[in-house]
């Protein structure tokens, strides 16, 4: 009798752990009993969708193509505010795209570093934006344009990372120098990024488990905002966009998670090993780092920009992470990479 109910105790037990490892399926975007397809979408190789928003002028017209690849938590609906007379007198189109399993671009259970170039790649072809196109990244979003740095530097008009993600365990930035910058960070981010890193099929269990506390950005805990972030963000809740509720519709674990793994795996390359994709000086890299910036690490982007002397380095100050909210900013963001090249 007791071992009866040893084993049952057991097989319990593991059931329990297995639910808790385990992540929900995802509710994808246009199948049964999944959220509705609302926007345009694109169809990829591997047969996922990547949901688009055009903004500027008309595409087949405009001097400039710029594809804005979103950071954390957001989507392809988060605003990069320019005056419309800028865009018209420059003639700039934009392209704004939901990440994969952000929105309503279907899940991508593989994806890598790597694999956010070619889906950058694909929906410049899809869309017949031409040969070449301008990047720009912001904050976790960063890593794709890295990865385009990397593997489509052919396809670059320029590039620009905004308030650009840090992997701490980039191998070529000295160690010192990463482990500082971490300890920097809230003690729960620290383990939820060396969880993502060092044993990611255990990220979900760490993000949803209710004995500790996991991660200040997915809580919206705001001891990572600077005293001017607090004031964005009031503003935001006192307007709220409504498209924005869509951002993870189809689940944490798909947009989120998968996020968090891909960046703070260990990358096939370091970005201080880029080369400089503009040789000849016919386009241009920038990073603009926000000095109150309390998420991201000035002195890790410092670094890897004195090690590519070819990148434009800004550092602004005042600002926090919520640097691109700001539309004189983002005026000055445009303008480095368009016009003063």
């Amino acid at each position: 009798m007791m071992f009866s109910v040893m084993v049952a105790t057991i097989i319990c037990l593991i059931g329990y752990i297995y639910r808790s490892l385990k992540p929900p399926p995802p509710r994808i975007c246009g199948v049964p009993n999944g959220p509705p397809v609302t926007s345009p979408r694109v169809k990829l190789s591997d047969g996922r969708h990547l949901a688009y928003r055009e903004y500027g002028v008309d595409r087949a017209n405009a001097n400039y193509k710029i594809i804005v690849v979103h950071g954390f938590n957001s989507s392809k609906d988060s605003q990069f505010p320019i005056p419309k007379d800028l865009i018209e007198e420059l003639g700039i189109y934009f392209v704004f795209y939901d990440r994969a399993g952000y929105g309503e671009s279907d899940p991508h259970p593989s994806r890598t570093v790597k694999s956010e170039a070619y889906d950058i790649q694909e929906l410049a072809d899809k869309l017949k934006i031409g040969p070449k196109f301008y990047v720009l990244g912001i904050s976790l979003g960063a890593y794709s344009v890295y990865s385009c740095l990397k593997y489509i530097p052919h396809r670059l008009a320029g590039a620009v990372l905004v308030v650009p993600f840090v992997n701490y365990w980039w191998t070529k930035v000295p160690q010192d120098k990463l482990s500082k910058a971490l300890e920097l960070m809230p003690t729960k981010d620290q383990w939820t990024f060396k969880v993502a890193h060092y044993v990611p099929w255990l990220l979900y269990w760490w993000l949803t488990q209710k004995l500790f506390p996991s991660s200040s950005m997915i809580t919206g805990n705001n001891a990572l905002c600077s005293d001017r972030d607090l004031v964005i963000i009031k503003k935001k809740m006192e307007h709220p966009n409504p498209a924005m509720e869509k951002v993870r519709q189809q689940g944490d674990h798909e947009c989120l998670h998968r996020d968090m793994i891909a960046g703070f795996a260990t990358w096939e390359f370091d970005p201080t090993e880029l080369e400089n994709p503009f040789p000849e000086g016919e386009g241009s890299v920038h990073v603009w780092q926000a000095m109150e910036d309390r998420i991201i690490p000035y002195e890790i982007n410092r670094y890897i920009s004195q090690k590519l002397p070819w990148i434009k380095y800004h550092e602004v100050l005042g600002y926090g992470h919520l640097l691109t909210a700001e539309e004189d900013k983002c005026v000055d963001i445009i303008k480095a990479l368009l016009v003063d090249v």
